[in-house]
């Protein structure tokens, strides 16, 4: 299978097996991805972003999310402590792409991807087509772990390039 496309949307609404996003000026569905871990609504929420793959001839799905979470200052060894509301305060690693922000400001976080338990990237408040987010390290993920197959309910055929 060719490498799916991934778009960034921001979630308004979460059920078990699709969330509301804002894409292209409206309101759609999209399902989740079978990688996807489930109970859903208590991973997924209004205002955090999300990753939806397409591929060619496959469903849209989502396969995976950022966290909105408030800044809450830096660590000597230059991580960032963070506080989101399903996890409480947690301690991220800086993407490349991370800008070091006030205490209080938001940001995105991940958790999930190899290399640190958490992620920080990029700003809250952008356009999530302009946001900073770990969709190489993404691919990279789904593409080491084989999981383009699973995501879209496809016979497993290989990495996804």
């Amino acid at each position: 299978m060719s490498a799916p496309h991934l778009r960034v949307y921001r979630v308004l609404d979460v059920d078990e097996l699709a969330c509301l996003v804002w894409a292209d000026g409206k309101a759609v569905s999209v399902r989740f991805s079978a990688t996807f871990p489930s109970p859903r609504v208590e991973r997924v929420a209004p205002g955090h972003l999300v990753a939806v793959a397409a591929g060619r001839n496959t469903p849209v799905v989502v396969v995976w999310r950022w966290y909105d979470a408030v800044v809450l200052g830096s660590t000597d060894d230059g991580a960032v402590r963070l506080w989101e509301p399903a996890h409480g305060e947690v301690v991220a690693r800086a993407r490349s792409t991370y800008v070091t922000q006030e205490p209080g400001s938001r940001a995105f976080a991940s958790a999930g991807l190899p290399g640190a338990a958490w992620w920080v990237t990029g700003i809250c408040g952008q356009q999530p087509s302009a946001a900073s987010v770990d969709l190489e390290e993404l691919v990279a993920f789904y593409n080491d772990n084989d999981l383009w197959a699973t995501a879209f309910d496809l016979p497993s055929s290989g990495e996804c390039r």
